[in-house]
């Protein structure tokens, strides 16, 4: 807190009144981020194609991550004492989990695709955003390639897929043999 508040030129008592707690400052740090992935799962789930759904998804969240860097930091990480930040993190990871669900169950992505595998797109894509000139390209075509190796009828893989790393949205409900 001392570091965060000399970093925002005020005292640390000032910011302690501000946020009482680290957990209400994480909060505050990344609601606004909270709030974009809250509506794009939220768009999702209302979309009737589960197949657009999910690709829009996929890559309306990778587009945001090109754009705020913390955006990445508040999708990937976990802070199990903030409360409602857990609580929203939550609920937007059971968005994810029931979009692969109805993107699977419609026959469009491919059976052995988890998760998991999710958390992997987005480590994929912030690996490709790291020069800013070049980050919405990259990421785009980086996307494009993954979403067509995820759909159903594409080329099974000649062997079985490892099993999945748990990666920060890696507490996802598993959806392998679904």
């Amino acid at each position: 807190m001392a570091t965060i508040a000399r970093h925002a030129g005020v005292g640390v008592a000032t910011l302690y009144r501000r946020f009482p707690t680290r957990e209400a400052l994480v909060t505050e740090v990344f609601s606004d981020e909270f709030a974009v992935c809250s509506a794009i799962v939220d768009d999702a789930l209302a979309d009737d194609d589960a197949w657009r759904a999910f690709r829009r998804t996929i890559e309306t969240v990778c587009a945001s991550q090109t754009q705020d860097r913390e955006f990445n930091n508040a999708l990937l990480s976990s802070f199990p004492d903030a409360v409602g930040f857990e609580r929203e993190r939550l609920r937007i990871e059971e968005g994810f989990a029931e979009v692969v669900r109805r993107a699977k169950a419609a026959g469009r992505l491919r059976g052995d695709f988890d998760v998991s595998d999710v958390s992997l797109v987005f480590l994929a894509n912030r690996g490709v955003i790291g020069d800013a000139a070049t980050a919405p390209a990259a990421s785009r075509r980086l996307v494009a390639r993954l979403l067509r190796s995820f759909e159903a009828g594409r080329a099974e893989p000649a062997r079985p897929l490892p099993p999945p790393a748990p990666l920060g949205l890696g507490r996802l409900p598993r959806t392998s043999g679904e």
